[in-house]
């Protein structure tokens, strides 16, 4: 069974303007779809955020087992709001910014529906970066109610915030160890300051590795290698080119600009059986210890 329905969202381009200005972003229906398993509710609910391909099989195979555990699903059509197919090749179009002020409209929505009770987060790449930073507490504060599980695959963990403040629901990070579009090290240097978190790390996994995509190229990808951006506590952001030199980077031509000087692109995708096969099982456990 399935139900769509539309939220008023907006799209504020970095998380700078969810901080200082969101009521001046520009304002964004967006659609999503709400699948319920069988049975009678309440239901605990995945609100689930494609990556920047866009939805795929592997997102769907992991929703299908999510519905058959008793859990409902909403998927958040993010792209199809701002009429965009892709960002692997800019990641400006439509950014995790903007993916943040979708999930909380949505998990509003949601809340008024008494078919529903618990409600998680899930998301892949770009959407598995939603999945992250919507357990840091300005953005709460900001953008609504705290959300009962995280479950990033293989995020953009990039962000580091100088208010390290983020919410006791657990978190479940599953990343692979070769992925060279969002690499493992972003993680595992912010994992000290999340307070309820487990990274599960797949050896010799690529970026989507719960996919069955083959070895593949993919030269305009835009990926990020060492360099971090730092939140400050007015929401200013800003990166460390070189030594002693910081720009700022919360609008869209500063981005534009830096990705231009860094020329930071080319990444790889891969399916891993073994890491696909064990992701289904174990983000399936989670959600249903932590919403069911």
């Amino acid at each position: 069974m399935v139900e769509r329905f539309t939220v008023q969202s907006r799209s504020p381009f970095e998380i700078y303007h969810i901080l200082t200005n969101l009521e001046n972003s520009p304002t964004t229906e967006v659609e999503s779809e709400l699948f319920l398993p069988k049975g009678e509710g309440p239901f605990g609910c995945i609100i689930a955020l494609h990556g920047s391909l866009g939805w795929g099989q592997h997102h769907q195979d992991h929703i299908n087992e999510w519905l058959e555990s008793g859990l409902a699903v909403c998927k958040v059509n993010s792209f199809a709001a701002r009429s965009i197919d892709s960002t692997v090749n800019d990641q400006l179009s439509v950014t995790h910014s903007m993916m943040l002020v979708d999930a909380f409209s949505v998990r509003h929505k949601l809340a008024e529906n008494p078919s529903i009770a618990k409600i998680g987060i899930a998301g892949w790449s770009l959407g598995g970066t939603v999945a992250l930073y919507s357990a840091w507490q300005p953005i709460i504060e900001k953008l609504g109610t705290p959300f009962d599980a995280h479950l990033p695959f293989y995020p953009a963990a990039h962000l580091r915030p100088d208010v390290q403040s983020w919410v006791e629901s657990p978190i479940l990070i599953l990343h692979g160890e070769a992925d060279d579009w969002t690499p493992l090290h972003f993680v595992e240097g912010l994992m000290p300051q999340l307070p309820n978190a487990r990274l599960h790390v797949y050896p010799k996994a690529h970026h989507s590795f719960d996919s069955e995509k083959e070895f593949t190229y993919l030269p305009k990808a835009v990926h990020i290698k060492r360099r971090t951006v730092k939140i400050a506590k007015n929401g200013y952001m800003s990166g460390k080119l070189f030594p002693g030199l910081h720009l700022p980077l919360n609008q869209r031509w500063q981005r534009r600009w830096i990705i231009r000087i860094l020329r930071n692109r080319g990444a790889h995708v891969q399916g891993n059986q073994v890491a696909r096969e064990d992701s289904l099982v174990r983000a399936r456990k989670f959600f249903n210890d932590n919403l069911n």
